[in-house]
């Protein structure tokens, strides 16, 4: 599911536009969701196939999405709500009165329900993977959330949490609270809780009912045992994003309600703006007003949906450019592993072909065995015509021909088309395309293929791939090995293990290892290809030192493959192969691994790579993105590397990271990131991803990877303690890795436009800082954050710029005016090095800072910014904003005894005694003075 930004979608934007203006009816296909006259159409749910079937299922998710579209509607001022949704229900359930899924698919769903595996947290949440204000992946929920009642305790009603999770996904939103970081001192040296807004009361909680603040933060840490419980009834309506279970909350922080000063990930990522000015400047409000009038919206419509029957056809270009450099060779390897291998038992399949015109070579067949699979190989075509003319849409028609047969339409159905021609009528065809209900998945093979053949990918919702013309590059295997059914269903899908190719000189090997780890090993398959007409010798061991050689392997001499099937569940561990080029020439000799599951109670590790978007113009850098996971748990200290591979250059290694720095927004998350920007030539690139993990105790973080909506721990009614449910989560799993585990995933491929011939200037400057930190101890402030590089996140910065004021409207604002700290002594490391760096406090204990309007402000808190410098002077974006407290509280001390208290009590007691009685003795010296005086006065009137 990958997310495109506007660059990448202006023409097909365009054509959708004329479309609509002449024909209303297709403005919801392909287009997935999208706003109009205040309404979003197309949201798309869909249902996991693990999740079982529950009567009360769906309707409890149509109830939850009507209660948010008022809830919404309120919310945003009268802006926005749902007008139309799509359930997509699984295949695993009882056919109904369902209709059939058109375009649709679980991988293109903006909200899925599914569980966690082995696992016992029901937290909904928001994949966030990208910035503030930056559209999210997906919104989670787990079934029995969606089922138990009880849960609406904690969360609050299903449609108030969804209008939270929506905020995330749809407006790149933050929460407002922070279980890490419960409490912090504000700009008055004053205890606060971590809320937005300040207003939300509530009281301290120990074990045993109420307790004084003291009681519950002592030396800066929140005793365990203490929570902060909120007033059921409150009167402040904000917000949102903090605790939408309250039922007074009804709104948004905005500008005057908003907290700067609360530790969340909402200021630590949108710079301390408020959620509401983040919303209002979205596209969904910057291109769409109110509401006239006082009455509410339409409820929303549901139409629910499920897939039939999977049906492919393979689209395949004949024509005479397919000679050239291989690449009918690799079609021929790729689509013969892919029918052997990779489609799933019970798919019908056909194959069309094309040049000038096109012609179906194989109607449409169910796979059910081997036979079967032999059977539609047969088919695939072993010569390319004489014409160099390609017409796509000749193609297309044939293949829609082909999967029509079956029920009628095209619903549903997916096309694989591969062409390395050139077309420039191919856009006669979009309008058949686009209203034919079936996902166009495109591969391009070499530099001179039609430019705008991905239109076909955007308009119907399929995946794009690039095959460049090297002999190393497996890229075309990968592209295939991508393509899956979308049902969601992991245990189905087949599991890329290693991707390799390599030029290998006459009598030398190719030789490596792949690990096969116990959570894969069914359907287990190897493949080797090669380029010249005799075969490499092969040997494979597997971790028991049992031999495979070539008698084991089916060997296709036409195709020039050899592949070897594992029955059963293959032995986890290393598997060592060997390649000898046997022949007198160099040739390009390439493996490829894949398995499915070994069984259904544990969920394999996966890779999903993507690109932030599918085309950028030079000097605009693309973030590369990898999502590393078991199941739902995010794997953490994985070696993940992407390969890019341009058309003509040499392919680029860069390796990702999950580090919250840079390109990764948050750490620890399971999605590595990084910016690409060495962009060698203009065109087409193919990305993959290959991810390693050592053998090792593997930590998998908590159960909640992404941004999601608070479980109050209890409410205080009437003056009485009610405490929810404990909230249920997995917490952090440690489990024994002992082979580790190898991935690979092909991240599709994506178009680069303005790349300068000569010398790159250097117009990259260092990345923000996202993650700057502060820690008071004793005298001193001490700053933590990662070290960008000089460009971007790679290399490493000239220098820094750290500023620091008491007032944090100014060093948000006027940065440069902030007093300068010294870094001459600062030397930056490395990008994604942990840098530390601390400095005296002194200059801000010493009198008050004086603010522009003349006044004074008396503040003990400091705030802290900074930014860095590359060799030529290009600086970063300001970073987060860090703050400190440099007043030393009264009850900093360590936790005070009972003994230590009664002694403080005594002391105190004695100090007040003392101070009475010298009031005492003051008071009668001075009577008594007075007495004298007196005295002495009438015996001076008697004289």
């Amino acid at each position: 599911m990958t997310h495109r930004d506007s660059e990448g979608r202006v023409c097909s934007l365009k054509f959708v536009t004329l479309l609509v203006a002449f024909s209303p009816e297709f403005l919801f296909l392909g287009a997935g969701l999208q706003l109009r006259d205040n309404g979003y159409d197309g949201l798309l749910v869909a249902v996991n196939p693990q999740v079982s079937e529950d009567q009360n299922l769906i309707p409890n998710i149509k109830e939850m999405i009507t209660e948010a579209s008022f809830y919404l509607f309120n919310a945003t001022k009268r802006r926005v709500f749902f007008r139309n949704v799509k359930i997509l229900i699984p295949a695993t359930w009882k056919a109904s009165n369902y209709s059939k899924v058109k375009q649709e698919s679980y991988e293109k769903a903006n909200v899925i329900v599914t569980d966690w595996y082995g696992a016992h947290g029901d937290d909904p949440y928001t994949l966030q993977y990208r910035g503030c204000g930056k559209e999210g992946k997906y919104i989670h929920f787990t079934s029995k959330f969606l089922l138990n009642d009880g849960l609406t305790a904690g969360y609050g009603s299903r449609g108030r949490v969804f209008v939270h999770e929506w905020a995330h996904f749809r407006w790149g939103v933050f929460d407002e609270y922070n279980n890490e970081k419960p409490f912090y001192i504000n700009g008055q040296s004053q205890i606060e809780v971590t809320r937005c807004s300040s207003d939300i009361a509530g009281i301290f909680v120990c074990e045993k009912g109420p307790c004084p603040q003291e009681n519950c933060i002592i030396s800066k840490i929140f005793q365990e045992g203490c929570m902060f419980i909120y007033n059921s009834t409150q009167n402040a309506t904000s917000s949102i994003m903090f605790m939408q279970s309250l039922s007074s909350v009804v709104e948004f922080c905005n500008a005057s309600t908003h907290n700067q000063e609360a530790p969340n990930m909402q200021n630590q990522m949108c710079s301390l703006r408020s959620v509401w000015d983040v919303i209002t400047d979205s596209d969904d409000f910057v291109n769409s007003l109110p509401m006239s009038g006082t009455e509410l919206p339409p409820p929303p419509t549901f139409s629910l949906a499920q897939a039939g029957d999977r049906v492919v056809c393979l689209v395949l270009d004949v024509s005479s450019k397919m000679a050239e450099a291989d690449r009918l060779l690799q079609l021929q390897q790729a689509a013969e592993f892919y029918l052997m291998q990779i489609v799933e038992i019970h798919t019908f399949v056909g194959i069309a072909s094309f040049h000038s015109k096109g012609e179906i070579r194989a109607q449409l067949h169910q796979i059910n065995n081997d036979d079967d699979r032999k059977l539609l190989v047969s088919y695939l075509p072993v010569a390319v015509s004489a014409e160099a003319e390609t017409s796509v849409c000749s193609g297309l028609k044939k293949g829609f021909e082909v999967v029509e047969k079956l029920n009628g339409k095209a619903f549903g159905s997916v096309m694989i088309l591969v062409t390395s021609g050139d077309d420039e009528h191919i856009s006669n065809c979009f309008l058949t395309a686009l209203s034919s209900g079936s996902t166009i998945h495109t591969i391009a093979l070499g530099s001179s293929t039609i430019k705008n053949l991905e239109e076909l990918s955007h308009l119907t919702g399929g995946l794009r791939f690039f095959v460049p013309d090297k002999s190393t590059s497996n890229s075309m295997i990968d592209a295939f090995s991508r393509i899956s059914s979308g049902t969601g269903d992991i245990f189905q899908q087949h599991i890329q293990l290693e991707s390799t190719g390599e030029n290998v000189k006459p009598q030398h090997q190719l030789k490596n290892t792949v690990t096969v780890d116990d959570s894969v090993g069914n359907d287990t398959t190897f493949l080797v290809t090669w380029q010249t007409s005799g075969p490499p010798e092969i040997v494979l061991f597997d971790p028991n030192g049992r031999k495979y050689n070539m008698d084991d392997f089916i060997i296709n001499l036409a195709f020039r493959t050899a592949r070897l099937w594992i029955p059963g569940t293959a032995k986890p561990g290393l598997w060592t192969y060997t390649l000898n080029n046997t022949h007198h020439s160099p040739q390009a000799l390439k493996v490829t691994v894949t398995s499915r599951a070994s069984r259904s109670a544990m969920s394999p590790a996966t890779v999903e790579a993507f690109v932030e978007r599918d085309s950028t113009h030079f000097p605009h850098p693309l973030m590369i993105y990898a999502i590393v996971r078991k199941g739902f748990y995010p794997i953490l200290n994985a070696t993940v590397t992407a390969t890019v591979e341009p058309e003509t250059a040499d392919p680029v290694m860069l390796k990702l990271f999950d580090d919250g720095a840079g390109a990764d927004i948050i750490k620890n998350d399971g999605i590595y990131s990084r910016y690409f920007f060495s962009f060698p030539v203009n065109g087409r690139y193919s990305l993959k991803v290959h991810v390693n993990h050592s053998p090792s105790i593997s930590t998998l973080a908590h159960s909640i990877p992404g941004s999601h909506a608070m479980y109050a721990p209890g409410y205080i009614t009437n003056g009485n303690i009610q405490m929810n449910a404990p909230r249920k989560s997995v917490g952090r799993s440690e489990e024994e890795q002992k082979w580790g585990f190898s991935r690979i995933s092909s991240g599709g491929s994506f178009s680069v436009l303005g790349v300068p011939a000569g010398p790159h200037p250097d117009v990259f400057p260092p990345c923000k800082i996202i993650d700057l930190e502060a820690v008071k101890e004793e005298e001193e402030v001490i700053l933590s954050w990662t070290a960008p590089g000089e460009d971007l996140d790679q290399g490493q910065a000239n220098s820094y710029e750290i500023r620091v004021s008491k007032s944090l409207q100014n060093i948000q604002d006027d940065f440069n005016n902030a007093i300068l700290v010294n870094t001459s002594k600062l030397n930056p490391q490395q990008a994604g090095t942990k840098e530390i760096f601390k400095f005296s406090s002194e200059l801000f204990t010493n009198g008050p800072e004086y603010q522009p309007d003349g006044e004074a402000q008396k503040s003990h808190r400091i705030y802290m910014a900074i930014r860095a410098v590359d060799r030529n002077s290009l600086k970063s974006a300001i970073s987060n904003i860090a703050q400190a407290s440099l007043l030393i509280l009264p009850n900093s001390s360590p936790v005070l005894d009972r003994d230590n208290l009664i002694l403080k009590g005594v002391l105190t007691a004695i100090g007040i005694i003392g101070i009475i009685c010298l009031t005492i003795v003051v008071t009668h010296c001075v009577l008594n003075r007075k007495k004298r005086a007196g005295k002495k006065e009438n015996e001076t009137k008697l004289l």
